[in-house]
Protein backbone atom coordinates (compact mmCIF):
# COMPACT_ATOMS: atom_id res chain seq x y z
CA UNK A 1 0.00 0.00 0.00
CA UNK A 2 2.82 2.33 0.52
CA UNK A 3 4.85 1.62 -2.39
CA UNK A 4 1.34 2.70 -4.34
CA UNK A 5 1.09 6.13 -2.70
CA UNK A 6 5.14 6.72 -4.06
CA UNK A 7 3.89 5.56 -7.33
CA UNK A 8 1.48 7.93 -7.68
CA UNK A 9 3.24 10.93 -6.00
CA UNK A 10 6.31 10.34 -8.53
CA UNK A 11 3.77 10.42 -11.50
CA UNK A 12 2.07 13.25 -10.84
CA UNK A 13 5.58 15.31 -10.14
CA UNK A 14 6.48 14.08 -13.80
CA UNK A 15 3.51 15.13 -15.35
CA UNK A 16 3.67 18.68 -14.07
CA UNK A 17 7.00 19.09 -15.17
CA UNK A 18 6.12 17.95 -18.78
CA UNK A 19 3.31 20.67 -18.87
CA UNK A 20 5.36 23.59 -17.77
CA UNK A 21 8.37 22.93 -20.43
CA UNK A 22 6.05 23.18 -22.78
CA UNK A 23 4.57 26.09 -21.82
CA UNK A 24 7.91 28.01 -21.31
CA UNK A 25 8.45 27.04 -24.83
CA UNK A 26 5.71 28.29 -26.57
CA UNK A 27 6.84 31.82 -24.89
CA UNK A 28 10.34 31.80 -25.42
CA UNK A 29 11.28 34.77 -28.35
CA UNK A 30 14.41 34.17 -29.64
CA UNK A 31 15.96 37.27 -30.75
CA UNK A 32 18.10 38.13 -34.48
CA UNK A 33 19.93 40.66 -35.62
CA UNK A 34 18.06 43.11 -37.30
CA UNK A 35 18.83 43.46 -41.10
CA UNK A 36 19.01 46.93 -43.18
CA UNK A 37 17.31 46.62 -46.33
CA UNK A 38 20.54 46.93 -49.54
CA UNK A 39 19.39 49.99 -51.27
CA UNK A 40 21.19 51.98 -54.18
CA UNK A 41 22.44 54.89 -51.78
CA UNK A 42 24.00 52.73 -49.74
CA UNK A 43 26.54 50.72 -51.82
CA UNK A 44 28.71 53.90 -52.71
CA UNK A 45 31.63 52.79 -54.66
CA UNK A 46 34.75 55.49 -53.53
CA UNK A 47 35.36 56.28 -57.01
CA UNK A 48 31.98 57.78 -57.59
CA UNK A 49 32.28 60.00 -54.72
CA UNK A 50 35.51 61.45 -56.23
CA UNK A 51 34.03 62.29 -59.63
CA UNK A 52 31.00 63.33 -58.33
CA UNK A 53 33.11 66.46 -56.76
CA UNK A 54 35.03 66.94 -59.61
CA UNK A 55 32.26 67.52 -61.75
CA UNK A 56 30.88 69.95 -58.98
CA UNK A 57 34.40 72.06 -59.19
CA UNK A 58 34.16 71.93 -62.98
CA UNK A 59 30.68 73.33 -63.09
CA UNK A 60 31.85 76.54 -60.89
CA UNK A 61 32.70 79.88 -63.13
CA UNK A 62 35.61 81.31 -62.41
CA UNK A 63 36.04 84.67 -63.20
CA UNK A 64 38.90 85.67 -65.63
CA UNK A 65 41.93 87.18 -64.49
CA UNK A 66 42.23 90.90 -64.01
CA UNK A 67 45.28 91.10 -66.45
CA UNK A 68 44.39 88.29 -68.43
CA UNK A 69 41.40 87.72 -71.04
CA UNK A 70 40.87 84.12 -72.03
CA UNK A 71 39.39 83.30 -75.48
CA UNK A 72 38.20 79.62 -75.60
CA UNK A 73 40.25 78.86 -72.96
CA UNK A 74 43.56 80.03 -73.99
CA UNK A 75 44.98 82.89 -71.97
CA UNK A 76 45.05 86.36 -74.01
CA UNK A 77 47.73 88.67 -72.01
CA UNK A 78 46.66 92.53 -72.22
CA UNK A 79 48.90 94.31 -75.07
CA UNK A 80 48.82 97.62 -73.16
CA UNK A 81 50.87 95.81 -70.30
CA UNK A 82 54.26 95.91 -72.43
CA UNK A 83 54.00 99.10 -73.47
CA UNK A 84 55.29 101.84 -72.08
CA UNK A 85 53.96 105.46 -72.51
CA UNK A 86 55.98 108.68 -71.58
CA UNK A 87 54.83 111.47 -69.51
CA UNK A 88 51.33 112.96 -69.63
CA UNK A 89 50.23 109.94 -71.51
CA UNK A 90 48.35 106.44 -71.20
CA UNK A 91 47.98 103.36 -73.68
CA UNK A 92 44.44 102.47 -75.00
CA UNK A 93 43.48 99.98 -77.01
CA UNK A 94 42.13 101.52 -80.39
CA UNK A 95 39.64 100.43 -83.18
CA UNK A 96 41.76 97.14 -84.15
CA UNK A 97 42.09 96.79 -80.48
CA UNK A 98 45.58 97.53 -81.14
CA UNK A 99 47.47 99.02 -78.51
CA UNK A 100 48.52 103.12 -78.65
CA UNK A 101 49.97 106.03 -76.16
CA UNK A 102 47.08 108.41 -76.02
CA UNK A 103 46.77 111.52 -74.05
CA UNK A 104 46.15 111.54 -70.34
CA UNK A 105 42.31 112.50 -70.65
CA UNK A 106 42.14 114.33 -67.14
CA UNK A 107 44.36 114.93 -63.94
CA UNK A 108 43.50 113.88 -60.73
CA UNK A 109 42.82 117.46 -58.95
CA UNK A 110 45.84 118.59 -56.74
CA UNK A 111 44.79 120.45 -53.52
CA UNK A 112 48.60 120.63 -52.00
CA UNK A 113 49.82 123.93 -52.54
CA UNK A 114 53.15 122.04 -52.64
CA UNK A 115 52.23 120.01 -55.80
CA UNK A 116 51.92 123.31 -57.69
CA UNK A 117 55.16 123.68 -60.92
CA UNK A 118 56.58 126.20 -62.28
CA UNK A 119 57.09 125.58 -65.95
CA UNK A 120 59.69 127.14 -68.62
CA UNK A 121 57.61 129.69 -69.55
CA UNK A 122 57.55 130.88 -66.01
CA UNK A 123 53.30 129.59 -65.41
CA UNK A 124 52.34 128.30 -62.33
CA UNK A 125 50.76 124.61 -62.99
CA UNK A 126 48.45 122.92 -60.45
CA UNK A 127 50.82 119.81 -60.93
CA UNK A 128 53.19 117.77 -63.00
CA UNK A 129 50.79 116.04 -64.58
CA UNK A 130 49.34 119.34 -65.97
CA UNK A 131 52.19 120.37 -67.81
CA UNK A 132 52.93 116.81 -69.35
CA UNK A 133 48.95 116.99 -70.70
CA UNK A 134 49.73 120.52 -72.07
CA UNK A 135 53.06 119.07 -73.83
CA UNK A 136 50.92 116.06 -75.10
CA UNK A 137 47.89 118.07 -76.66
CA UNK A 138 50.45 120.44 -78.44
CA UNK A 139 52.47 117.92 -79.75
CA UNK A 140 49.34 115.71 -80.82
CA UNK A 141 47.52 118.90 -82.01
CA UNK A 142 44.80 118.08 -80.19
CA UNK A 143 41.72 120.44 -78.73
CA UNK A 144 43.18 121.89 -75.74
CA UNK A 145 46.48 122.75 -76.27
CA UNK A 146 47.28 126.59 -75.75
CA UNK A 147 49.63 127.35 -78.92
CA UNK A 148 52.40 125.89 -80.72
CA UNK A 149 54.83 127.40 -78.21
CA UNK A 150 53.80 124.63 -75.42
CA UNK A 151 55.15 121.62 -77.39
CA UNK A 152 57.91 122.13 -75.54
CA UNK A 153 56.89 123.02 -72.36
CA UNK A 154 58.69 121.68 -69.09
CA UNK A 155 58.77 121.92 -65.49
CA UNK A 156 61.69 124.43 -64.16
CA UNK A 157 60.87 123.95 -60.68
CA UNK A 158 58.42 122.27 -57.99
CA UNK A 159 56.46 125.25 -56.09
CA UNK A 160 54.66 128.26 -57.78
CA UNK A 161 56.77 130.20 -59.88
CA UNK A 162 58.85 133.11 -58.13
CA UNK A 163 61.25 135.82 -59.28
CA UNK A 164 64.81 135.10 -60.59
CA UNK A 165 67.87 137.25 -60.22
CA UNK A 166 68.93 138.03 -64.06
CA UNK A 167 72.17 135.94 -65.10
CA UNK A 168 74.95 138.48 -65.86
CA UNK A 169 77.12 137.52 -68.83
CA UNK A 170 80.03 137.06 -66.00
CA UNK A 171 77.76 134.80 -64.25
CA UNK A 172 77.51 132.58 -67.04
CA UNK A 173 80.86 133.01 -68.43
CA UNK A 174 82.11 131.25 -64.68
CA UNK A 175 79.03 129.08 -64.82
CA UNK A 176 80.39 126.08 -66.66
CA UNK A 177 83.37 125.24 -63.91
CA UNK A 178 80.73 125.78 -60.97
CA UNK A 179 78.71 123.10 -62.82
CA UNK A 180 81.58 120.85 -63.05
CA UNK A 181 82.43 121.06 -59.38
CA UNK A 182 78.97 120.85 -58.64
CA UNK A 183 78.55 117.67 -60.63
CA UNK A 184 81.77 116.34 -59.00
CA UNK A 185 81.24 116.88 -55.70
CA UNK A 186 77.52 114.89 -56.36
CA UNK A 187 79.04 111.61 -57.58
CA UNK A 188 81.68 111.85 -54.86
CA UNK A 189 78.93 111.85 -51.85
CA UNK A 190 77.01 109.03 -53.83
CA UNK A 191 80.18 107.37 -53.97
CA UNK A 192 80.93 107.31 -50.04
CA UNK A 193 77.37 106.46 -49.45
CA UNK A 194 77.52 103.53 -51.68
CA UNK A 195 74.87 104.43 -53.98
CA UNK A 196 77.03 104.59 -57.24
CA UNK A 197 77.17 101.24 -59.44
CA UNK A 198 80.40 99.36 -59.59
CA UNK A 199 81.10 100.82 -63.28
CA UNK A 200 80.53 104.06 -61.92
CA UNK A 201 82.28 104.16 -58.56
CA UNK A 202 85.38 102.60 -60.31
CA UNK A 203 84.96 105.94 -62.61
CA UNK A 204 84.74 108.24 -59.26
CA UNK A 205 87.78 106.62 -57.75
CA UNK A 206 89.89 107.30 -60.98
CA UNK A 207 88.79 111.18 -60.68
CA UNK A 208 89.73 111.18 -57.19
CA UNK A 209 93.26 109.77 -57.88
CA UNK A 210 93.75 111.14 -61.30
CA UNK A 211 92.91 115.32 -61.40
CA UNK A 212 92.42 115.38 -65.11
CA UNK A 213 89.68 112.81 -64.82
CA UNK A 214 88.01 114.80 -62.27
CA UNK A 215 85.35 116.69 -64.37
CA UNK A 216 85.21 114.69 -67.08
CA UNK A 217 84.28 111.72 -65.84
CA UNK A 218 81.80 113.06 -63.49
CA UNK A 219 80.01 115.04 -66.68
CA UNK A 220 79.82 111.06 -68.34
CA UNK A 221 78.76 109.78 -65.22
CA UNK A 222 75.60 112.28 -64.74
CA UNK A 223 75.01 113.07 -68.88
CA UNK A 224 74.75 108.81 -69.54
CA UNK A 225 72.64 108.52 -66.33
CA UNK A 226 70.15 110.90 -67.79
CA UNK A 227 69.80 109.90 -70.88
CA UNK A 228 66.62 107.80 -71.64
CA UNK A 229 65.99 104.15 -72.29
CA UNK A 230 67.80 102.83 -74.65
CA UNK A 231 70.36 105.58 -75.04
CA UNK A 232 70.65 107.77 -77.85
CA UNK A 233 73.37 110.21 -77.12
CA UNK A 234 70.68 112.62 -76.75
CA UNK A 235 68.77 114.60 -73.22
CA UNK A 236 65.75 116.05 -73.81
CA UNK A 237 64.75 119.38 -71.07
CA UNK A 238 62.56 117.38 -69.92
CA UNK A 239 65.14 114.52 -68.93
CA UNK A 240 67.26 117.34 -67.30
CA UNK A 241 65.16 118.30 -64.94
CA UNK A 242 66.98 116.23 -62.32
CA UNK A 243 69.74 118.68 -62.53
CA UNK A 244 67.32 122.23 -62.80
CA UNK A 245 64.83 121.41 -60.54
CA UNK A 246 67.41 121.08 -57.36
CA UNK A 247 70.00 123.98 -58.34
CA UNK A 248 67.25 126.38 -59.19
CA UNK A 249 66.96 128.41 -56.23
CA UNK A 250 70.47 128.43 -55.38
CA UNK A 251 71.83 128.86 -58.95
CA UNK A 252 69.86 131.41 -61.03
CA UNK A 253 72.04 130.66 -64.08
CA UNK A 254 71.14 127.31 -64.30
CA UNK A 255 68.18 128.00 -67.06
CA UNK A 256 69.95 130.10 -68.97
CA UNK A 257 73.37 127.78 -68.59
CA UNK A 258 71.08 124.62 -70.31
CA UNK A 259 69.73 127.18 -72.65
CA UNK A 260 72.97 127.80 -74.36
CA UNK A 261 73.78 123.71 -74.10
CA UNK A 262 71.30 123.70 -76.84
CA UNK A 263 73.39 124.89 -79.32
CA UNK A 264 70.85 123.99 -82.50
CA UNK A 265 67.91 124.83 -80.39
CA UNK A 266 65.86 121.46 -81.24
CA UNK A 267 64.98 120.89 -77.45
CA UNK A 268 67.31 117.73 -77.38
CA UNK A 269 71.13 118.35 -76.00
CA UNK A 270 73.53 115.78 -77.06
CA UNK A 271 77.12 114.11 -75.78
CA UNK A 272 79.37 116.85 -77.55
CA UNK A 273 76.75 119.75 -76.76
CA UNK A 274 77.32 119.26 -73.29
CA UNK A 275 81.09 117.98 -73.31
CA UNK A 276 81.29 121.87 -75.24
CA UNK A 277 79.13 123.64 -72.89
CA UNK A 278 80.93 122.21 -69.52
CA UNK A 279 84.23 122.94 -71.50
CA UNK A 280 85.36 119.55 -71.74
CA UNK A 281 87.38 117.34 -74.38
CA UNK A 282 84.61 116.37 -76.81
CA UNK A 283 86.49 113.29 -77.74
CA UNK A 284 87.47 111.91 -74.55
CA UNK A 285 84.04 111.93 -73.08
CA UNK A 286 82.32 110.47 -76.31
CA UNK A 287 84.58 107.82 -75.72
CA UNK A 288 83.91 106.98 -71.98
CA UNK A 289 80.51 107.53 -72.89
CA UNK A 290 80.56 104.27 -75.06
CA UNK A 291 82.26 102.22 -72.73
CA UNK A 292 79.46 102.88 -69.89
CA UNK A 293 76.79 101.82 -72.85
CA UNK A 294 78.19 98.36 -73.46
Amino acid sequence: MKVYWIALIFLTTFFISEIASEKLKKNKKIRRPHKIPKTESNEVNPSEIVERKVEKLSNIEIPPDAEEITDNNVPIMDPCLKVHCGAGRICQLDNQSEPRCVCIPTCPEELDERRKVCSNHNETWPSDCAVYQQRCLCETVTDGCRGSEYKHVHIEYYGECRHMPTCTKEELVDFPRRMRDWLFNIMRDLADREELTPHYLKMEREAESNMTRRWTNAAIWKFCELDGNPPDRSVSRHELFPIRAPLMALEHCIAPFLNTCDSNDNHRITLEEWAKCLELDEDEIEDRCEEISE
